[in-house]
């Protein structure tokens, strides 16, 4: 099944999609249908009222996930041309905070401070299920659906410092939709799918999530050895070489572009990209 979470005169909803329609399920929230384990039930959309998105505000699936990990250097070919080389040994995993966060649509924000605003096409599991010390055969029972992120770094900030908080945290940077997808519409950990990235219409980032070094279920089963994993968490799987920091010479976002990360069966996030604005976004 596939959901998307809305706002409508400043009152957030859920609309899911059946029959090759969206229905308006109200004000219900993602995360309390994954938590009851509801999110595969067919009759959810029954006697539920169509609704037309395009006249509503998108927001992040789940707007304020409890967690965000994402995972650096989860490609072969991005761990190269990093400044790190090689490929780790155990997941690079790092936090991102829920106020970065923006919907489909929604401008991702180039900074005053930094003229080096970076792209990144990730997929996203989102957790079903409570995970603590979960082996990597059970990781993927974990695992409520997949959905598309856009993990826009400002790269100056980045690498001001061993941790990379500052630059992967700026407001409006961190892309998530516009669909949440439920695991069972894809292959298990989402193997074997396309990811590509489109600038302006120009490939940047093309990959298949059969390369990723730490698939789905290992993250799952790593992250758990360290942090109860809750339903509505989101892990952020890491992308494949092709970033604007690596290219030779540099490309970063500017006000007017237009950036798109494309999934199989997943669909399309797809943002404008906006100069901050003196005194917020």
């Amino acid at each position: 099944m596939r959901f998307r979470t809305y706002e409508r005169d400043g009152t957030a909803g859920l609309a899911v999609l059946a029959d090759g329609r969206w229905r308006d399920l109200g004000q219900v929230s993602l995360i309390d249908l994954i938590a009851a384990g509801r999110v595969r039930d067919g009759t959810l959309a029954n006697g539920a009222p169509e609704i037309d998105l395009a006249t509503v505000r998108l927001l992040p699936p789940i707007p304020r996930p409890g967690k965000i990990l994402c995972v650096g250097l989860n490609y072969v070919d991005h761990a190269a041309e990093s400044p790190y080389k090689d490929v780790p040994g155990y997941p690079t995993f790092f936090a991102r905070f829920t106020s970065s966060l923006i919907a489909d649509g929604a401008p991702i924000i180039r900074p005053g401070c930094s003229p080096e605003l970076d792209y990144e096409g990730e997929l996203v599991a989102v957790i079903g299920k409570p995970a603590r010390h979960v082996s990597e055969a059970a990781a993927l029972d974990h695992v409520a659906g997949y959905a598309i992120f856009n993990d826009a770094s400002v790269r100056d900030y980045q690498f001001l410092a061993p941790q990379w908080t500052p630059g992967k945290n700026f407001d409006g940077t961190g892309a998530f939709g516009p669909d949440f997808v439920t695991a069972d519409e894809l292959p298990p950990g989402a193997k074997g799918l396309m990811l590509e990235v489109f600038l302006n219409g120009q490939k940047m980032q093309s990959a298949n999530t059969d390369d990723m070094v730490f698939p789905v279920a290992t993250l799952v089963a790593k992250a758990s050895e360290w942090s109860t994993l809750e339903p509505g968490d989101i892990i952020v799987t890491g992308t494949p070489a092709g970033v604007g920091f690596a290219r030779k010479p540099q490309v970063f976002l500017q006000a007017g572009d237009r950036i798109e990360v494309r999934i199989d069966r997943l669909g399309t996030l797809s943002n404008p990209v906006a100069n901050e604005v003196a005194g917020g976004l």
